[in-house]
């Protein structure tokens, strides 16, 4: 039997570390290769952890509620058997065992270089990190007790590929091989033509476990996780009478610092426009009643979308970003919209890929999505990536109006405010209508005042008259 850590992995972009939400497993418990053990929160969401391997729960590193750093062991767990080839503790330990028995004293430790283990994607191996553990019974010691000292476990050499070149393997092949953490320069290729294949990668990540006696590791996994304890004893909030102190942490906190590097590095501008957007809700309640339509969420924030959809059509220049490094404005063919979601863990932003490209119908189903998904609090690091212009809707707060604060990385914000019934004249008469207030924040380096107006004119237009969902695009 062989004892195999499995490390906080880095499930976004450049995560650095997590917390644990629930564990799914407790030691003893038997766990197969795919199995969510733990969720956790990262700074983006929270996201369930499958582990990358076959085994027995041997040991859970930290405590539920603790935030760790990317690259620390959470959990470990007991792997192998002899009838499935895998590595397997020999007659060595039971001889380590009994020679350790026999000193006076803890026997002494060295360095062993870590053996690369599978990992997931950005899950990372550190090549410069080491582990220590008891060392083997001498000679000598050995033959006091009668016995033969083991011989040091050795890793086979794995012949690399020439310098220079780059190795060839199919993209999912390449995946594998990231996946597991495999250099495929270091694989021996055995497709045709010099291709490295899936039994290859296999090949080289096997050969690279070396196996470890079980009592070698779990004196200290044991240890570690006794040193860690404090840490989450650390993070429960502090009450006192007069006040109380909450950890800033998850969502809450890279939310905190987005917003601080957003507001100091973007010239923000805001405008403000007040409509009529009767007609409107009356096409969203046509709609509901559409039976075309049947089954799917209709609602003023969908209507608000395709909105500011044929804006972006008619002013795409606002589609844009800013690259700092090159000095670049990077206009924007496509259009992932952003929908600004309030969840029990903070505030999130998950966005429609390819927005643009879809009908009502599929607009429709991609809102539904995104807010069940939000509100259940399964949303992905890879949903909040990459959006291109966030729609904020604080009137379901029953607020007016406010200045919001742009998405890192994307050109504009639109607020939308509560639609109230109020006076307003139309056709020359005060009559009550459906009013309400947008505001859009913008980048000023990349959108100038005319832009800006033009585009926040647009959205309006179109949500006074919607004919021109149709006619405008």
């Amino acid at each position: 039997m062989t004892i195999r850590e499995f490390k906080m992995p880095d499930v976004g972009e450049g995560l650095t570390e997590a917390e644990i939400l629930k564990w799914y497993v407790q030691p003893g418990d038997t766990v197969t290769d795919g199995q969510v053990v733990c969720e956790v929160e990262t700074a983006k969401a929270a996201v369930e952890l499958p582990i990358p391997f076959d085994g027995v729960v041997h040991a859970l590193l930290f405590e539920e509620g603790t935030t760790v750093d990317v690259g620390q062991v959470i959990i470990s767990v007991q792997t192998g058997d002899a009838g499935a080839g895998a590595p397997v503790q020999t007659a060595a330990a039971p001889v380590a065992e009994a020679a350790a028995a026999a000193a006076p004293a803890a026997p002494a430790e060295e360095p062993v270089a870590e053996a690369r283990q599978p990992v997931l994607v950005g899950y990372g191996v550190s090549t410069a990190s080491t582990k220590r553990r008891p060392r083997k019974a001498t000679a000598a010691t050995a033959a006091q007790n009668g016995t033969a000292a083991p011989a040091a476990p050795v890793l086979p050499a794995v012949p690399a590929q020439p310098t220079g070149e780059r190795p060839l393997a199919k993209p999912p092949v390449r995946k594998l091989a990231k996946d597991l953490g495999i250099d495929l320069a270091s694989v021996v290729p055995t497709g045709d033509g010099g291709v490295v294949t899936r039994e290859d990668v296999h090949a080289a990540a096997a050969a690279a476990i070396a196996p470890q006696a079980v009592p070698a590791v779990a004196a200290p996994v044991a240890a570690q996780a006794q040193a860690q304890a404090p840490v989450a004893e650390a993070a429960v909030t502090e009450t006192s009478a007069r006040e109380t102190r909450i950890p800033v942490k998850g969502v809450r906190k890279v939310t905190a610092q987005a917003m601080v590097g957003s507001a100091f590095t973007a010239p923000h501008v805001t405008e403000f426009i007040t409509l009529d957007v009767t007609r409107t809700m009356k096409l969203v309640q046509e709609l509901k009643d559409d039976p075309d339509l049947a089954g799917l969420r209709i609602n003023p924030l969908l209507l608000i979308a395709k909105a500011v959809l044929v804006a972006i059509r008619r002013n795409p220049d606002v589609n844009a970003s800013w690259d700092e490094a090159a000095q670049e404005i990077v206009l924007k063919h496509y259009v992932n919209l952003g929908i600004a979601a309030a969840t029990p863990r903070g505030l999130i932003v998950p966005n429609i890929k390819d927005a643009h490209a879809k009908t009502l119908g599929e607009l429709s189903e991609s809102l539904s999505s995104l807010v069940a998904t939000a509100r259940d609090g399964k949303t992905s690091p890879a949903d909040m990536q990459n959006g291109t212009i966030t729609i904020t809707n604080v009137g379901v707060f029953g607020v007016d109006t406010g200045t919001p604060i742009l998405n890192p990385g994307e050109s504009a914000i639109l607020a939308v405010g509560a639609i109230k019934l109020q006076p307003w004249v139309h056709k020359g008469k005060v009559k009550p209508r459906q009013v309400t207030t947008l505001a859009l924040s913008f980048d000023h380096r990349l959108i100038d005042g005319e832009l800006g107006s033009k585009f926040l004119a647009d959205i309006a237009a179109v949500l006074e008259h919607p004919r021109r969902l149709i006619t405008w695009s």
